[in-house]
């Protein structure tokens, strides 16, 4: 049976753990908050939660009920800027300091939301 890094962080309740606590801290944010037109951001916050549990392994929810996640195209309606990436970047670490990961699971974990971040810049302004 393999083991996938999914299983190794403790499934889908630590990336709940994560995802929520990102949020949290995007619900006061005055230049992410922008990004997020849905009033209340429960659905982004499952999407994302669903994203995150299929990259890593988990069940393919995310596939199945949205498709591919073309992610540049899903962010291309805002203006991501390097500051905007660094902005998202503070409320990831502060998710990934509420779960219980190991320091190399959470060294992995940040190494794939730094690139992430970066990839997603599409405004140098």
């Amino acid at each position: 049976m393999t083991t996938t890094f999914y299983d190794e962080i403790g499934g889908e309740a630590t990336i709940r753990t994560i995802v929520h606590r990102f949020y949290e801290g995007v619900a006061d944010d005055e230049l992410l908050r922008p990004m997020y037109p849905e009033e209340d951001l429960g659905p982004a916050e499952e999407r994302f939660t669903l994203f995150l549990v299929q990259y890593w392994g988990g069940p393919t929810t995310y596939g199945d009920t949205r498709g591919h996640p073309r992610l540049r195209m899903r962010h291309a309606p805002f203006r991501v800027t390097p500051e905007a990436a660094q902005r998202w970047l503070v409320h990831f670490r502060a998710g990934l300091d509420e779960a219980d990961l190991t320091e190399e699971q959470d060294a992995r974990f940040w190494d794939y939301v730094t690139h992430a971040a970066q990839f997603m810049v599409n405004s140098m302004d």
